[in-house]
C-alpha cells in the first residue's frame, strides 16, 4: 500500500489572473499565485512607463504565458519587461520618437531595433561574468515570440528577432566550491554551541514564564511579568514606552542584566532590546534557527537547501527507525521520501517537563545530532511559537518585529534579511582574536550541501555512479559536484597512487649477469636462493628452456609489462631492463649485436625516436658490458666466425626502423 505522498500527483501552481485590459484600455495588470508556499503577487501598472501601450501589450503577453505555460515562477519576467520598459522610454525620447507610438502589432518605431540597443545597454550595467544580460534577453524575447504567434500584425522583423537568441552569450562565473575540513568542522562546532545556547536559554524563558503575571495587575517592571506579556501577546513597544522608566540606570536590574547578558542575544539597545531580548526567551529568532539549518544540510545531503527550508510537520514522520521526510524538490517537480535512521551520537538529553508528555511536538528517539535529532529538537524549540502566534505548521519558525519594530510576530524563516543571513551568522564566530572565524567566502549555504557530497566521496570513493547515488544522475554529479576541490584532490591521488605501482613495475632493472661456473650450480638450493629462484627454475635455464632470445628470464609468465599469469610479449625488445632477466656469459655474443643494432637505429631514427626507444636498453647494456669487459674479445671473435646471430621479431624490426 503506498504510503502519505508517494502518489502525490503534479499540479500546476494555482494563479488567478486578472482580467485581460480590453483592447485600447490601459489598466494595471496583476498576478496572484502560490510559490514555494508563499503567496506572490506582481503587478505591472502600463501608466509608470513612457511606452505605456507597449507596456500593456507585454504585460498581456505575460499573463497569458504564464497561464498557458503553467510557470511555478514569474518574478523574473516582471524583471525583463521593466527593464525593457525603462530603458525604450528613455532611449525613444532622447532620440526623438514618440515613446506612445512603440508598439508590438506595427507602427513606426522598429522595436528589434529597440531590443539590440537595450541589450548592449544591459551589458553595460552588469559586471563581465554576469548572466543577467542574457536570462533578461530571453525572458523577454519569449514573450515577444508568445505574442507573434497569436498576432499576425507583428511585423516580420520583430517576429524573426524574437525568434532567435539574445545577442550576448551568458556569462560565465567560477563554480561553488566546498568548504574545507576544518571550516567545516568550525561550523559543526559553532552550530552545536547555538543549538545548546539556545535551548538553555529557553529553558531560564520557561522557568520565568512560570514565576510571571499579568503586567497589567502585577506591573511591568518585573522580568517574569514582562515573560508572560511575551507569551500572552501583550508585550509591544507601546507598552514598554509606557510602563519602563525612560532611562536604562532606572531599570529594574534583572531587565538591565538579561539585556547585557550575550546569552540571550540582546543584539538591540533600549526598549526595542528589551522586547526582543525578552521575546527571545520564548521564542527564537531566525538567526537561532541558523545553527539548525547548518546542521541539517551538512547532514542530509540528498537535499537541497530549500528543500530543507520547506519542510513542514506533516512531511515528517517518525518512527522507532528514525524519521521519513517528505522532500520536495521544485525544479524537478519531484516528490521523494527518504528515511534516515537514528544513527547519530547521543548526548544527555533534556528531560521533559512535568506538564510535558510525549505526543504530537515530542518526538523521543536514540541520538541528538542525527538527522532525527536534530529534527525533534528543532520541532521542540518553535513548539510555543506555533501556539502562541497559530502560525503555519513551517519547521523553520521565526518570531521578528513588525510594524516598524512596535511588536513581535512570527511567520517563516526566509534568512535573508541584514542581520540573519548566513554571513551574519559565522560573524557571531569570532576566533581567539575577536575576529570572526576564519571561514572562506562567498558564505553560501549551498556549499553546505556540496561539502556534504564531497565528504560522502571522500568516505566511499568508487566510481561516478556510485557517488552520483540515488538523486543525481551522472552527469549532473559530474557537472555540479566532481569539480570540488576535494573531489581533485581524492582523485589527483589515485591517479598518483596507480602511476606509482605502474613505475614500480616497470622501473628499469639491471639483470643478473651469471658467469660460466655459477651457471653449473643453478639447480643446487643455496645458489637459486641466491639469485631469487628455485632450484627447478634453475634447472630450466641450464636446459635453455627460459631463454628469450637475447637473455634468460626468471619467469616469462610474472612480467612487470604484462598482466600477471599472461606470457612476456615485449621480449627481446624490453629484457635489458626487466628485473626478470638473468644474462649468461655465453649469451654476451647476442648481446653485442644488439648493441650494434642499437647503434645503427641511432643513425636511422630521429633523435627523439631514438632517446624514446632504445635510450634506456642502451644504458643497460653498457652496464653489463662493464662487468665482463674481459669476456668481450672472446665474443667479438665468435660474433666475427658467424657462430651466433641476432633473431629479432619482425615487428620489432619493422616498427623500429621506419
Amino acid at each position: 500500500m503506498p504510503r502519505r505522498g508517494e502518489r502525490r500527483s503534479r499540479q500546476r501552481p494555482a494563479a488567478a489572473v486578472a482580467p485581460l485590459a480590453p483592447p485600447g484600455r490601459i489598466g494595471v495588470r496583476e498576478l496572484v499565485y502560490v510559490y514555494r508556499h508563499q503567496r506572490m503577487a506582481h503587478r505591472i501598472d502600463p501608466a509608470e512607463f513612457g511606452c505605456s501601450l507597449l507596456a500593456g501589450q507585454l504585460a498581456d503577453a505575460w499573463l497569458d504565458y504564464h497561464r498557458k505555460a503553467g510557470l511555478a515562477f514569474s518574478g523574473n519576467y516582471v524583471a525583463a519587461i521593466r527593464s525593457f520598459l525603462t530603458f525604450a522610454g528613455t532611449h525613444l525620447a532622447a532620440i526623438g520618437l514618440d515613446p506612445d507610438e512603440a508598439r508590438l502589432d506595427g507602427g513606426p518605431i522598429d522595436l528589434a531595433e529597440v531590443i539590440y540597443q537595450w541589450e548592449e545597454d544591459l551589458v553595460t550595467r552588469y559586471e563581465p561574468t554576469s548572466r543577467q544580460p542574457n536570462v533578461l534577453a530571453g525572458l523577454l524575447l519569449t514573450l515577444v515570440e508568445h505574442r507573434a504567434v497569436r498576432d499576425a500584425k507583428v511585423p516580420e522583423r520583430l517576429r524573426r528577432r524574437a525568434e532567435g537568441p539574445p545577442t550576448f552569450r551568458g556569462g560565465s562565473s567560477e563554480p561553488l566550491d566546498e568548504f574545507a575540513n576544518h571550516e567545516r568542522l568550525l561550523l559543526l562546532d559553532g552550530a552545536k554551541a547555538d543549538v545548546r545556547a539556545l535551548e538553555k536559554r529557553l529553558a531560564v524563558g520557561r522557568a520565568l514564564l512560570a514565576e510571571g503575571q499579568d503586567p497589567r495587575s502585577g506591573g511591568w517592571r518585573s522580568l517574569p511579568n514582562l515573560v508572560w506579556a511575551a507569551r500572552h501577546g501583550v508585550l509591544d513597544m507601546p507598552a514598554l514606552l509606557s510602563h519602563l522608566p525612560a532611562h536604562f540606570k532606572w531599570w529594574p536590574k534583572p531587565v538591565r542584566a538579561i539585556a547585557a547578558d550575550p546569552l540571550y542575544m540582546a543584539r538591540f539597545g533600549g526598549k526595542y532590546g528589551v522586547m526582543t531580548t525578552v521575546s527571545g526567551l520564548l521564542f527564537p529568532n531566525e538567526l537561532d534557527l541558523q545553527p539548525f539549518r547548518v546542521l541539517l544540510l551538512l547532514a542530509m545531503g540528498d537535499a537541497t537547501s530549500e528543500e530543507v527550508h520547506d519542510l513542514c510537520l506533516d512531511d515528517l514522520e517518525f518512527s522507532d527507525e528514525g524519521v521519513r521526510v517528505l522532500q520536495t524538490k521544485l525544479r524537478a517537480q519531484r516528490v521523494r521520501p527518504h528515511l534516515h535512521g537514528n544513527d547519530g551520537p547521543r548526548e544527555s538529553e533534556r528531560p521533559l517537563d512535568e506538564d510535558e508528555a510525549p505526543g504530537e511536538s515530542v518526538y523521543p528517539g536514540t541520538g541528538n545530532w542525527d538527522v532525527p535529532g536534530l529534527l525533534r529538537r528543532l520541532i521542540a524549540v518553535n513548539t510555543l511559537t506555533r501556539e502562541v502566534f497559530e502560525t503555519d505548521p513551517w519547521l523553520f519558525t521565526a518570531v521578528e518585529s513588525t510594524d516598524y519594530r512596535r511588536r513581535m510576530a512570527a511567520g517563516r524563516a526566509i534568512f535573508k534579511r541584514p542581520g540573519r543571513r548566513f554571513t551574519d551568522w559565522i560573524a557571531t564566530h569570532p576566533d581567539m582574536e575577536g575576529d570572526p572565524a576564519k571561514i572562506s567566502e562567498p558564505h553560501d549555504v549551498r556549499r553546505l550541501r556540496k561539502t556534504s557530497k564531497t565528504t560522502r566521496v571522500a568516505a566511499l570513493g568508487g566510481s561516478l555512479s556510485d557517488l552520483a547515488g540515488d538523486d543525481h544522475h551522472i552527469e549532473v554529479f559530474r557537472g555540479h559536484y566532481a569539480h570540488g576541490t576535494t573531489a581533485h584532490v581524492l582523485a589527483g591521488r589515485a591517479v598518483n597512487r596507480a602511476q606509482r605501482g605502474v613505475f614500480n613495475k616497470i622501473k628499469p632493472g639491471k639483470p643478473v649477469l651469471v658467469t660460466e661456473g655459477v651457471e653449473a650450480m643453478l639447480t643446487e638450493p643455496e645458489t637459486a636462493a641466491e639469485l631469487g629462484i628455485s632450484p627447478e627454475q634453475g634447472k630450466a635455464l641450464q636446459h635453455g628452456e627460459l631463454d628469450m632470445g637475447v637473455v634468460n628470464c626468471r619467469d616469462p609468465h610474472d612480467s612487470p609489462h604484462t598482466p600477471k599469469g599472461k606470457l612476456c610479449h615485449v621480449a627481446p625488445a624490453m629484457c635489458m631492463i626487466c628485473p626478470n632477466a638473468i644474462v649468461f656469459t655465453s649469451q654476451l655474443p647476442r648481446l653485442l649485436m644488439l648493441d650494434d643494432h642499437i647503434a645503427h637505429m641511432r643513425k636511422v631514427l630521429a633523435p627523439p625516436v631514438w632517446q624514446a626507444t632504445w635510450a634506456v636498453q642502451a644504458a643497460a647494456l653498457k652496464e653489463v658490458f662493464a662487468e665482463c669487459a674481459e669476456q668481450l674479445p672472446e665474443a667479438r671473435r665468435q660474433i666475427e666466425e658467424g657462430k651466433f646471430r641476432l633473431d629479432l621479431p619482425l615487428g620489432m624490426r619493422t616498427e623500429y626502423e621506419r
